[in-house]
């Protein structure tokens, strides 16, 4: 029950009883609540804003574990990419060197994968960044992975292959030269007969008597007969497949015909004396991607390591060619 409240009153040198009306009452009940209500705002404000709740800090400490363990994924990521990028340089310059294939283009394996729009659904977010680069990490790598499994489709086709490249590939000399004296001229810059300069001479010449039997180095299809006074003289051609050619020169009698399948060590043509030649002889050529190499890298069937380290000291030193 409230207290009753007096007043003093001068006039009367006496208390009068304080009467408070409905509507003073009203004005105190109303200006409590609203004291009280902007007290509670700013407690609720300061909370809000300079306080964490409970769940707040659970859910802090749940984004810092989340940013931890995408920290952990990101370097994991980096190691897979080191090793995946160990497995392409091993494909390009091992095992794709074995087999003669060419390397993989740097821009087909680094290609991108998809588009920014690929990303959109990420974006907006406090951690979007983190998110973004980790996705666009692995999407790489996935596509990187794709074209290393086709690389090595490829690679296991051409291993299973490998017997009969090796027999295709020229692998020995086209004449019988067991004591490495045949060869009258090498590959590369020759003194010409005719005209007495340096010109390139494009394959190796074997001096031998007309009638000498000429023989397949490799398996392969007869692609090419010409009969011929100017130049090279006669002319037959060997496709071996696998971008390997060989050409045999000057040539006395064809012993195949155009389009005849030939095996490695069989009987193709004899030496003769045709064209611009100086002399009976068999101007030989190996070419490997419809460009000439050196053909006593390609007589390894045929030479021990010792007379192939002779045939390199010999091809050095000057000489004329033949042709």
């Amino acid at each position: 029950m409230p207290k009753t409240k007096y007043k003093y009153n001068p006039r009367t040198l006496s208390y009068d009883k304080v009467k408070i009306s409905t509507k003073t009452w009203l004005i105190k009940i109303f200006s409590f609540i609203a004291t009280t209500l902007v007290f509670a705002f700013v407690v609720v404000m300061i909370a809000y804003n300079f306080l964490e709740s409970p769940k707040e800090r659970m859910q802090k400490r749940e984004i810092e574990q989340w940013k931890f363990q995408y920290s952990i994924l990101n370097d994991q990521i980096d190691n897979i990419s080191a090793v995946l990028a160990d497995i392409q340089n091993r494909d390009d310059n091992i095992y794709r060197v074995i087999f003669e294939a060419e390397p993989i283009p740097s821009s087909i394996r680094k290609a991108g994968y998809g588009g920014a729009d690929r990303y959109a659904k990420l974006d907006g977010f406090r951690n979007s960044e983190l998110i973004i680069e980790t996705t666009k990490k692995l999407d790489k790598i996935t596509s990187q992975l794709y074209i290393q499994s086709k690389s090595f489709d490829e690679v296991f086709n051409m291993a299973k292959n490998k017997t009969e490249m090796l027999a295709c590939i020229p692998a020995i000399q086209p004449v019988s030269n067991i004591d490495l004296k045949r060869i009258s001229s090498y590959y590369g810059y020759r003194t010409d007969p005719f005209y007495k300069v340096k010109k390139f001479h494009s394959g190796v010449d074997f001096s031998a008597p007309i009638g000498t039997e000429i023989y397949a180095t490799g398996n392969g299809v007869v692609k090419y007969l010409r009969h011929s006074r100017r130049g090279y003289g006669n002319i037959l051609i060997i496709d071996h497949g696998y971008g390997y050619r060989t050409l045999y020169s000057h040539i006395h009698e064809f012993k195949v015909k155009r389009g005849q399948e030939v095996k490695r060590g069989q009987l193709i043509a004899t030496v003769g004396n045709t064209g611009k030649s100086t002399a009976p002889h068999l101007h030989y050529e190996v070419q490997k991607d419809r460009k000439t190499v050196d053909p006593i890298h390609y007589f390894f069937n045929d030479l021990t390591p010792e007379e192939y380290e002779k045939m390199l000291e010999l091809s050095i030193l000057p000489s004329q060619s033949m042709d």
